[in-house]
C-alpha cells in the first residue's frame, strides 16, 4: 500500500512531463503526416510548404522567437494572470453579494454571445496598437470561463459542512476563507486550464487586428506576401507555446488544489 501510495504521488508531482512528451510524440506525428503529403501529393511550396521550409524559416527568421514569440507570450501571460485575478474577484463578489449577482451574470452571459473578434477593434482604438490592447484581450477572452467555475465552485460547498460550521459559530470570513474557498479550489483549478488554451488565442486577435510586432502580426505580414513557410513557422511558435503556457498552468493548480481528484484535475 505504501509503495503504491508512494508511485501514485511520483505520477501525479510528473505528470506535466509525461503531457509534455505527450505533446512532443504526436508533433513528430503530426510531421511525419506532413512529411509524407508532401511527397505524395507534391502541393506547390507556397499552399503547402515541406518541413524542411518550415525550419529553414525558423533559422533565418529569428526575430520570430527573439521578438514575436516573446512578445505574445507576455501577451498571453499577463492576460492570464490578470483574467485569472478579475474572475476570482468576480467570482467572490457575486456568491456573497447576491444582489450583485442577478445584476451582473445575465450581462456576462450576454458578452459571451459577442466574439471576441468582434470587439477588437474597438479595443485597439481604445487602447491603442501596443502591448496593452493584446492583454486586455486576453484577459476578456479568459475572464468568463474563470469567473464562472469558480463561482460554481463556491456555490456547491456542501451545505451540511456549512450548517456545522454554523453551529460552531464560525464567523463569516472563517466560513470563506477556511470552508468555501478551499471547496471551490478544485472547480478553480478547472477553469484556469481553459483559460490557458484561451488566452493564447486572445493575444493572436489583437495582434491581427493591430499591431507591430507578435507572432499574429508576423502571420499576417507573411501571409499578406505569400510567404507561407514563415506562416507555418508562426503557428508552429505558437503552438509550442501553448503547451508550455498549459504545462505551467498545471504544475500552477496541481499546487493550488492537491486534493482534487484526477479526473478533475
Amino acid at each position: 500500500m505504501v509503495a503504491r501510495a508512494e508511485f501514485e504521488g511520483t505520477v501525479r508531482r510528473h505528470g506535466w512531463a509525461g503531457g509534455l512528451a505527450r505533446a512532443f510524440v504526436v508533433a513528430v506525428a503530426l510531421i511525419a503526416i506532413w512529411q509524407l503529403v508532401i511527397v505524395v501529393f507534391a502541393p506547390p511550396p507556397f499552399m503547402l510548404p515541406p518541413p524542411a521550409r518550415v525550419w529553414r524559416a525558423l533559422v533565418e527568421r529569428p526575430d520570430l522567437w527573439r521578438r514575436d514569440a516573446v512578445t505574445t507570450l507576455i501577451e498571453t501571460i499577463s492576460g492570464l494572470v490578470t483574467g485569472a485575478l478579475a474572475g476570482v474577484a468576480l467570482a467572490l463578489v457575486m456568491t456573497f453579494v447576491p444582489a450583485i449577482r442577478r445584476i451582473l451574470m445575465p450581462l456576462l452571459i450576454v458578452t459571451q454571445a459577442f466574439p471576441v473578434f468582434a470587439i477588437a477593434p474597438l479595443l485597439v482604438l481604445w487602447f491603442g496598437f501596443g502591448i496593452g490592447s493584446k492583454i486586455v484581450m486576453a484577459t476578456i477572452a479568459i475572464f468568463f470561463p474563470v469567473a464562472s467555475a469558480f463561482h460554481d465552485g463556491l456555490a456547491r460547498t456542501d451545505a451540511g459542512l456549512i450548517d456545522l460550521s454554523r453551529l460552531y459559530r464560525a464567523r463569516r470570513w472563517q466560513e470563506i476563507l477556511y470552508l468555501r474557498i478551499p471547496d471551490a479550489l478544485p472547480a478553480l483549478a478547472s477553469g484556469l486550464r481553459v483559460a490557458a488554451v484561451y488566452a493564447p488565442v486572445g493575444a493572436l486577435i489583437g495582434e491581427w487586428v493591430g499591431a507591430s510586432s507578435g507572432l499574429g502580426y508576423a502571420m499576417l505580414m507573411a501571409n499578406g506576401r505569400a510567404q507561407t513557410d514563415v506562416v507555418f513557422a508562426a503557428l508552429a511558435l505558437l503552438a509550442a507555446m501553448a503547451v508550455l503556457v498549459r504545462a505551467a498552468v498545471e504544475i500552477a493548480t496541481r499546487h493550488i488544489a492537491p486534493w482534487a481528484p484526477e479526473t478533475i484535475r
